[in-house]
């Protein structure tokens, strides 16, 4: 018998609520299938005719969406295509990490419009906090976006930055991200929300909306960044686990080429490829300067790959066989050469256990560029106003 205190919560809705719902499920069918007609909306999502027709003159009316012409060969009149309107919202996305911070403006079509970068080391709070108030109004004002136009702040970066991971050259007062509120510290410079993402959840969330996520629809997601991540999507659904913390892949423990036992983020990782090449007299000072390499620092790459896919091997096993994602992608900010490369050989070594587990899904690199944790930031300012969540349904506890 259940205890009276334990009982499973459900919530019903109102007609309010599933108006909302309803409205935010057509708009997202037009962003990612635009350009396309009302009759084709009523059978991606299940509304009657006339509710579509509803929705989407309300959705015109807002400017939101846009007519792009007829379509011809069918039987009476031809129907009208639909698509998103690009310059109905802007939002920003920043990408906060251990060795750059990015910034990119992103329109309701999902395109960047603009961006900046800086590489900067173990970047504090307060470097943070400067970069944006210097550059976000600047970014804004070369594209022409008008401050009533912004649906907010999107910001990524690593869950437990200063304690996750001790890279070579944290310094001690990297600690301080641990009390700091980036909300708070970056709310009031534009005066519009500002929402704080994990990273490799919010890389997983541009990947679900403008990348192979419209193609698979349960997948594991690897960020290789400074450090690594992880994240997972079931369903179409990110899923986040009990507390939050699911999908925490560099946090494993692996053994590193002495056999010394790590986590494997300290493996697989930029910070153990730069200093595999530092070792050799090789230092890089930008991810990209790692795709024109001499044979000498190819021959380091080449090993760092062979060690990365021994240490990713039982993991990746263990994720087929506890969870049967359709695909494991890569993604971060290693240049797509050196990606693929990876993804070859850990597909040629896990070929071995078709035999002996269930299925084995495909890795491949992730669509989107090495902006991706900032791009999928920028899609959460959309995804509280306008886009459907899991929750859209559900009554909120408190107003």
């Amino acid at each position: 018998m259940k205890s009276a205190g334990k009982h499973m919560r459900l919530s019903g809705t109102n007609l309010e609520r599933a108006g909302d719902h309803n409205q935010r499920v057509t708009l997202h069918a037009i962003r990612v299938n635009a350009p396309i007609t009302r009759t084709e909306l009523v059978g991606i999502t299940g509304l009657t005719a006339p509710a579509i027709a509803n929705i989407t003159k309300r959705l015109l009316t807002d400017k939101l969406i846009l007519e792009a012409g007829q379509r011809r060969g069918g039987r009476g009149q031809p129907a009208t295509r639909l698509v998103i309107n690009p310059d109905a919202w802007f939002s920003i996305g920043v990408n906060v990490d251990r060795d750059h911070i990015t910034m990119v403006v992103l329109d309701f079509e999902g395109r960047v419009r603009e961006r900046q970068s800086a590489e900067v080391n173990f970047a504090l709070p307060a470097d943070v906090e400067q970069f944006f108030r210097k550059s976000a109004g600047k970014l804004l004002a070369k594209v022409g976006v008008d401050r009533c136009r912004l649906a907010g702040v999107g910001v990524a970066l690593p869950d437990d930055m200063p304690r996750a991971a001790t890279l070579p050259h944290q310094p001690a007062s990297y600690g301080v991200w641990a009390s700091t509120d980036l909300a708070a510290l970056l709310g009031g410079i534009l005066a519009v929300p500002v929402f704080v993402e994990n990273d490799a959840a919010a890389a997983t969330m541009g990947e679900m909306q403008f990348g192979l996520g419209k193609k698979y629809q349960t997948f594991f997601y690897i960020l290789i960044t400074a450090a690594l991540g992880g994240s997972l999507v079931i369903e179409g659904n990110h899923f986040r686990g009990a507390s939050g913390r699911s999908g925490e892949l560099g946090l494993l423990r692996g053994r590193d080429v002495g056999g010394n036992e790590s986590q494997i983020q300290n493996i697989v990782s930029l910070s153990a490829l730069y200093g595999r090449l530092a070792a050799q007299g090789i230092h890089i000072s930008v991810p990209h300067e790692l795709a024109g390499l001499d044979a000498k620092g190819r021959a380091v790459i080449d090993s760092w790959v062979e060690a990365a896919v021994n240490t990713l091997i039982d993991p990746l096993v263990a994720i087929n066989c506890l969870v049967n994602p359709e695909a494991v992608l890569i993604g971060g900010r290693l240049p797509a050469c050196i990606v693929d490369q990876l993804a070859s050989r850990l597909n040629q070594r896990l070929a071995a256990f078709a035999t002996s587990v269930p299925a084995i899904a495909p890795v491949s690199r992730a669509a989107l560029s090495d902006d991706a944790p900032a791009v999928g930031a920028a899609i959460l300012p959309f995804s509280h106003r306008l886009l459907p969540t899991r929750t859209a349904l559900m009554k909120t506890a408190a107003r």
